[in-house]
């Protein structure tokens, strides 16, 4: 396809330089001299600056979701999950809680397909979880989604998540270790 070899470029240029800016600031230049802010902050988990990072963990959680969905076994998706989601959640609560995408049929099998695109960058939170937030441009419905991740022993696993289809308003959580702070107000997570 003319052109498309251009468009991965700029993306990965793109991605390149908020590298960059994450890592060195937007000068460019790494201070000699790290403020206790700044150790504080280098000692978070490293965010994924790679958009194939992004996707895989999108991609990973909505499978095993629509695995789940499918066969009505909730366990791996839990066991994946990091500690505090699991002890909040059991197989049964996700059972309860992804009901109403099991009883429609729901297909989630387009997360393997198509692209995410992100309603917000990638950012982590003040306490270093991952926020992976926006839709996969399915047709007739769009799969939205509400993603974090705590790091645990070096791997990124799911602390939260909230999936929702263009017949409900906005994503709704269905589980989650901790009460979490949205970064977008219009969004709502509760425990």
């Amino acid at each position: 396809m003319p052109g498309f070899g251009n468009s991965m470029q700029l993306i990965a240029r793109a991605v390149t330089a908020l590298a960059l800016l994450l890592c060195c600031g937007s000068d460019g230049a790494m201070a000699q001299q790290k403020t206790p802010a700044q150790a504080a902050a280098a000692a978070l988990p490293s965010l994924p600056v790679t958009l194939e990072q992004a996707l895989y963990l999108i991609r990973s959680t909505l499978l095993t979701l629509n695995d789940a969905n499918r066969t009505g076994n909730y366990t791996v998706l839990r066991d994946l999950a990091a500690p505090d989601f699991q002890a909040r959640n059991t197989a049964a609560d996700l059972a309860l809680n992804f009901l109403d995408l099991r009883r429609r049929n729901f297909d989630l099998y387009g997360a393997a397909l198509l692209a995410p695109q992100f309603s917000d960058a990638p950012a982590l939170d003040q306490r270093g979880m991952l926020r992976l937030a926006g839709y996969i441009p399915t047709r007739p419905q769009q799969i939205q989604f509400d993603l974090t991740f705590q790091t645990v022993a070096g791997q990124w696993r799911l602390i939260a998540i909230a999936i929702a289809t263009p017949e409900a308003a906005s994503p709704q959580p269905q589980a989650q270790a901790t009460p979490m702070k949205p970064a977008v107000p219009a969004q709502k997570k509760t425990p």
